[in-house]
This record gives C-alpha cells, structure tokens and sequence, in this order.
C-alpha cells in the first residue's frame, strides 16, 4: 500500500500541495481530479523524485519510500502527458535504452522485453517506427510500455487522456485497469471527468493544494448528491 501523510509544498508563497494525505492499495487506481495548478501533477512529480516536499511522508508497504534513489531503484514509473519519447529514436529504442542502461540488460534481452510488450500493447509492428509517425494514442501506449518495462510497483500517469478522442479515451482506460489488474498501484492526475466513467476507482477532487472531497467511482455513481463539490466540477460549475 502506498499512503501519502500531509504532503505540503510551495513555491514562493503559493501553496501548491496543502496537507494531502491519502491510501492506495495494491491493484488500485487513485484519480486525482481538478483543474490546473490544483497540485495533482505536483504530487506525482514528487513521487518522481522530480519535486521536493517541504513536509509530509510517503510509505510504501510500511517503509518510508526514499524518493532519491526512485532513479536507481525504479519504484516508481511515470507517463507524462506529453510522452516524452526520443524522437531520434526508433520505438523499440525508447524502451531498450533504459533496460539496458537502467537495469544493465543486454542488447539481446532487452531487445525481447521490448517486442513482448510492443506485441502486449498491440504495437508489434512498429518497433522500426519513430514517434512522429505514430498517432496519440499508439505514443501513450508506448509509454506506459516504457515505464512497465522496469517493473515499477507504482504507476503515474499525468493527463493520460487530454490529447485523445472519446475512442481512445476507452483505449487508454481499459489499459489503465489492466494495469491495476496486474497489481500495479495507479495514480493519475487528470481533469477529464469522462474517464471517471470508465475506470473503478477512488476518486480525490482537488483544489487549492487541498483535497476537497473523496469517494469511490461507483459510490458516486450511485449517490452523487452527497458529493456536492464533485457534482460541481463534473457539471463544470465549480
């Protein structure tokens, strides 16, 4: 289990991250839902080691997570919401490069991890492709290749969604709880209230570094009135 205690941060005198705490289980998916500048890509950008807190704790299975090994230990994996590929390399490239430098495997074996989760992902034939020649969708699906290849116990993905259409949007979603079903622990930072429909879930609704209100997606479908501030954002009055 992943439980993050009172994680505060701020940049000058704004307060991004304002004592969120919250739990996810193993083979669970934590939406973190809001709009811009809530503090949900924060969170995940520390879980990367790619910000710092100022206060709070993050454990994970009972430990305290040292987020500045992340980079050597590979705990934590993360999807950005550009993707964040190598354009000057081929697909199959962007997923060897950091099993071999990343985890010492060889050419060979890393060339065999990359085609088995290319074919997983139905990319099988475009390991000789560059990024640019992909859709959206196809680079998501690369990415989240990418990431699972160093056998990370906690997934990030930022904005998984904000690129796609309603289609792909499903395509990414059923990826999403295939990764929960293989007990990955799944954060995502979205403001795409479609996707809530689409995954089972606990939803965190954010503002102002703060967590507003809390709820299971199927609790909410079923009594959304005691959700007001949720009802709001999802009905885009708030």
């Amino acid at each position: 289990m992943l439980a993050i205690t009172n994680a505060q941060k701020k940049f000058g005198s704004k307060k991004i991250l304002d004592g969120i705490s919250l739990t996810v289980d193993r083979g669970s998916i934590a939406v973190l839902l809001g709009g811009s500048g809530v503090g949900k890509s924060t969170l995940l950008r520390v879980l990367n080691n790619l910000e710092t807190l100022d206060q709070g704790t993050i454990t994970l299975d009972g430990e305290e997570l040292d987020l500045k090994t992340i980079n050597q230990t590979h705990t934590v994996g993360m999807v950005f919401q550009q993707f964040n590929l190598f354009e000057h390399l081929t697909i199959a490239e962007n997923i060897t490069l950091p099993l071999e430098k990343g985890l010492g495997k060889t050419k060979k074996e890393a060339n065999a991890i990359a085609q088995r989760l290319l074919e997983k992902y139905e990319l099988g034939d475009k390991g000789n492709c560059y990024s640019a020649q992909l859709s959206g969708g196809q680079k998501q699906r690369v990415a989240i290749a990418r990431a699972v290849a160093l056998k990370p116990k906690i997934m990030c993905l930022d904005e998984p969604t904000s690129a796609l259409d309603p289609l792909l949007t499903t395509h990414v979603a059923n990826t999403i709880k295939e990764l929960a079903q293989e007990g990955y622990i799944v954060l995502i930072a979205t403001h795409d209230t479609e996707l809530l429909k689409k995954l089972p879930c606990t939803i965190y609704l954010m503002k102002d570094g703060k967590i507003l209100e809390s709820v299971s997606s199927a609790e909410f479908a079923t009594n959304p009135e005691s959700f007001p501030h949720l009802v709001q954002f999802v009905s885009g009055t708030i």
